[in-house]
């Protein structure tokens, strides 16, 4: 490289005056070098031109090439004039030949002299540093991998120098216990130990011990501690001594922790599972084994030697000799092919043990190559003798059914059909109808046709059984049972379901005409049947339900034919009913009205209404008779023909009956006191009461003065009802002092002899004979004869249905003992009585006498 023009070397002459730089470039050891302006080196002495390997400023570039490219921007910064003094600079230097070493700068901008053109711009100061900085290079990089592999080892470093009182522990160390960074530890053993398992802290104590006594250069244990969050970590700690005291005293310790506890749950999910394993394999009582291919070793269990009965180590022939005769070949064949084939493989066949006693085995074995290369088979053998005996057990009992077979077939069928099948008429029972009407309803879904039911009731069926006997009636169950067959179709099915009820279903795309078929069954049903001389008649009632399509729902479809049924009975019997929306709706409301029936009875809303009773010759008031009225909450007061039939449905008539009895004993009482001058209330009981033998008790218990209450029997309860309960019952009545009526006498086929052998106290004329007396001759004579009846059995008579003043004159002139109806007075509720009979209003709606018999003149004139 040359030189610039006006440049020097170091060697000047000595008279000139020698400047300062030049005189420390050559006493110094370190390296220097001049720069100028442009950045060119312009002298340097030898230490500088040895670290470039240079003989001269003239084999050096310029300064900026000296330095590596790595650090050339560094350079650019510190070699700045107005830069403040810095510490000397770590950079490398980069020779001619490339390569690189580390020395440490420092730039100098030294002050020019007056009249010194040729002083430096820069001086550099040049320390080599190179193998220092290399060493320290290697030593970090040494350090940096080797706490990278403790890092990715998941080993945390430990490190106890007791001598200078430092505890270090690392980054890793903190992560695996949950600790931050910055998170102070408190490494005294008393605090330290007690974030030790409790099972642990023992034996981590006596370890710890041991070393800081120095009795164990190195250790290794495992505990468990306490992770930041809560939960146990395994640690595997393992330590050695690495610098002694002068007392020979271990005086610093140094070592790795390692988080093991993946591994010791591994190795206790491993222990239970051999732990499952063994007790598995105890259980069952399976023998495993395990064969050297290569040198015919063999391994047996406990369980395996105990099953062929060995007293001796089994060795490679003993398996093979233990086999039954007639088995061996077929055995050992099949443990030869498995093991060529390299496939596991089952086998059975017979041992006989060490005491003679033969045994069945079956076992399953797999050939493979351990890790050394040896060809290896392990195997299980288990027991299955008993499991042999039973099967052939089995198959000798399966040889006697088999022979029997047809014996047992025909059995089956038999008990079948018995189950299926009605005994008497052999028609399908209702267990069968269950079944059918099911798979009837899904075809029906799926096929979108029609099914229908037909609930079938024989009508006086009961009488025949009552005057002909059982064999009658069982000989009209068959009659009957052959009719619906003779009616049955090819999609038809026909069940008894039990005494005189049968049901007909009816299915199929086509579908009969429903109503044509019942009325063919009704009618087949009336015509006579003749048994051991007797012409026996009886009748049908059929109910209806049909269903279509998805809607179909079998049990529904039973239910609806049996309420239509009830309909066709209510109805006159010996006819069909269908059962329809409207039938449907008039259940919803009959339901409803049932429910609110029996709350009414808890709620106490049926009460008494009265209508009063004259003496019909002074129309002083006589008595009341007391009418049961419902209370509705939405409905007002209803009288007995808005709930009185579905009240008898619900069994409650005769709680209506008491309820409003006691209710009306305690009006009766207070009008006494009040001195009315009500003499009795009458009312009205009930078939059903009349036949409960509790009737008597229970009024027993209502303390009822004698003659002040009057109970009114329908003319057909004493005509047709007079068991033995009722007339029981009546007599009771009578020692309680209760009267007896006879109400609406004269609709019924009462007799002479039937009121004299009930006696009754009165009896009341219904209205309906009543009701024409002022315009019919006939009806008056008829109402006269039944007046004198009476009094002829000394039995008072009551007229019900007054409406008019003629009705009022015309019964008094008859002879009728006691009036009652809307001439006279209307019912009422019982907190309107007192008033109206202190007011007397029906004496002047009535008029006088004069008025009611000229009215009754004209009446017998017309």
């Amino acid at each position: 490289m040359a030189k610039p023009p006006g440049s020097t070397s170091i060697a000047v002459d000595k008279t000139e005056r020698e400047p300062l730089y030049r005189q420390l470039f050559a006493r110094s050891g370190f390296g220097f070098a001049a720069l100028d302006t442009e950045g060119r080196i312009i002298e340097a002495n030898a230490t500088f031109l040895r670290l470039f390997a240079a003989a001269s400023v003239d084999d050096l570039p310029v300064f900026d090439a000296c330095v590596s490219p790595k650090d050339r921007s560094i350079i650019a910064y510190a070699m700045h004039p107005k830069l403040p003094e810095q510490a000397p600079w770590e950079i490398r230097f980069q020779r001619p030949d490339g390569t690189e070493f580390w020395v440490l700068a420092s730039f100098i901008a030294p002050p020019a002299l007056p009249g010194d053109d040729a002083s430096p711009a820069m001086i550099v100061q040049a320390i080599d540093v190179d193998e220092r900085k290399r060493n320290a290079l290697e030593l970090a990089e040494r350090e940096a991998r080797w706490n990278h592999a403790l890092e990715s080892a998941g080993q945390g470093v430990w490190d106890h120098d007791f001598s200078r009182g430092d505890l270090f522990y690392s980054r890793q160390w903190r992560t695996i216990r949950g600790l931050q960074p910055d998170d102070p530890i408190d490494a005294s053993l008393e605090t330290w130990i007690q974030s030790v398992h409790p099972d642990d802290r023992a034996h981590v104590i006596a370890h710890i011990q041991k070393q800081e006594t120095g009795q164990t250069p190195f250790s290794i244990f495992a505990y468990r501690e306490r992770h930041k969050d809560g939960h146990w970590v395994w640690i595997e700690s393992r330590g050695a001594v690495v610098e002694y005291g002068e007392d020979g005293k271990p005086s610093r310790i140094a070592g790795t922790d390692t988080d093991i506890t993946e591994r010791k749950e591994a190795e206790e999910r491993l222990a239970q599972m051999s732990r499952r394993l063994e007790l598995a394999l105890d259980v069952s009582r399976i023998g495993v084994f395990e064969v050297n291919l290569r040198t015919n070793e063999v391994q047996w269990d406990d369980r395996m030697v105990e099953m062929y009965g060995l007293t001796e180590e089994p060795n490679a022939t003993t398996w093979e000799r233990a086999l039954h005769p007639q088995d061996r070949h077929k055995a050992m064949a099949r443990v030869d092919e498995g093991i060529f084939i390299g496939r596991d493989f089952a086998n059975e066949f017979r041992i006989v043990r060490g005491d003679g006693e033969i045994r069945h085995l079956r076992g399953r074995s797999a050939p493979y190559i351990d890790t050394t290369g040896v060809p290896r088979l392990i195997g299980a053998n288990w027991d299955v003798t008993d499991d042999v005996e039973l099967q052939e057990e089995l198959t000798h009992a399966k040889e006697l059914a088999e022979a029997r077979a047809g014996e047992l077939e025909a059995a089956k069928a038999r008990i079948e059909y018995t189950a299926l099948h009605d005994h008497l008429t052999g028609l399908p029972n209702r267990r069968y109808l269950d079944a059918t009407i099911q798979e009837a309803a899904r075809q029906a879904q799926e096929s979108g046709s029609r099914l229908a039911v037909l609930h079938i009731d024989l009508d006086r069926f009961k009488e025949i059984n009552d005057t002909l006997g059982h064999l009658a009636g069982d000989q009209m169950l068959v009659h009957a049972a052959s009719v619906l067959r003779e009616l049955k179709g090819p999609g038809d099915f026909v069940a008894r379901i039990g005494g005189d009820e049968f049901v007909f279903l009816s299915s199929g795309p086509n579908g009969r005409n429903l109503s044509v078929l019942a009325e063919a069954i009704v009618e087949a049903m009336r015509k006579p049947v003749t048994f051991n001389g007797h012409i026996c008649r009886f009748g049908a009632s059929v109910g209806i339900a049909s269903q279509s399509g998805a809607a179909i729902d079998a049990k529904q479809l039973l239910v609806n034919a049996d309420l239509a049924l009830y309909r066709a009975k209510n109805r006159g019997r010996s006819r069909h009913e269908f059962f329809t929306s409207d039938f449907q709706a008039q259940i919803i409301v009959n339901k409803q009205t049932a429910d609110e029936i029996l709350s009414g009875i808890e709620q106490g809303r049926f009460l008494p209404y009265y209508q009063p009773q004259f003496c019909a010759r002074t129309l002083d008031i006589f008595g009341v008779e007391t009418l049961a009225r419902w209370d509705h909450p939405t409905r007002g007061i209803l009288a007995p023909d808005a709930f009185l039939k579905i009240a008898e449905d619900l069994d409650c008539v005769a709680t209506i009956d008491r309820i409003v009895l006691e209710k009306s004993l305690a009006d009766f009482a207070e009008w006494q006191s009040l001195g009315l001058g009500i003499g009795k209330i009458s009312a009205n009981v009930s078939s059903k009461r009349l036949h409960d033998p509790e009737l008597g008790r229970s009024l027993r218990a209502l303390k009822i003065a004698p003659q002040s209450l009057s109970f009114e029997l329908l003319e057909s309860i004493f005509l047709d009802d007079c068991d033995r309960t009722v007339l029981e019952n009546l007599a009771e009545m009578r020692k309680l002092g209760i009267d007896i009526e006879i109400d609406d006498f004269g609709t019924g086929h009462a007799s002479i002899v039937s009121l004299m052998k009930l006696s009754p106290r009165r009896l009341k004329i219904d209205r309906q004979l009543v009701k024409p007396v002022n315009r019919s001759p006939a009806q008056r004579k008829l109402v006269g004869t039944i007046v004198e009846i009476g009094r002829s059995l000394n039995i008072q008579v009551v007229a019900e249905g007054v409406e008019t003043p003629a009705h009022v004159a015309i019964m008094r002139d008859l002879g009728c003992d006691i009036l009652q109806g809307y001439a006279l007075a209307r019912p009422m509720p019982a907190h309107a009585v007192p008033d109206f009979v202190r007011q007397e209003e029906w004496r002047m709606e009535t008029g006088n006498v004069r008025d009611l018999q000229n009215e009754v003149r004209r009446a017998v004139n017309r």
